[in-house]
């Protein structure tokens, strides 16, 4: 499963897309723990990022599917 990166996401990883491997019925909670697992850099930024499935907002006990579309947005801060 490709999963594209966004902003710091980006910077970290050192490239703008991911490949992780997932199980059938896997949810966006299930995502976010892969990355951390297979990208540890990643972690932290990953457990707090927006998650889009096929260019909507996911939650966390939405399923993914090998073909979605995926996108992770770091949390934005501003004032």
């Amino acid at each position: 499963m490709t999963i594209r990166l966004f902003a710091t996401l980006k910077d970290r990883a050192g490239r703008s897309e991911i490949e992780i491997d997932l199980p059938a019925g896997a949810t966006v909670a299930d995502l976010r723990t892969r990355i951390g697992e297979a990208f540890p850099h990643l972690a932290a930024l990953a457990a707090r990022s927006v998650v889009a499935v096929n260019r909507e907002f996911a939650f966390a006990q939405d399923l993914v599917h090998p073909e979605d579309e995926i996108a992770l947005f770091p949390p934005v801060s501003g004032g």
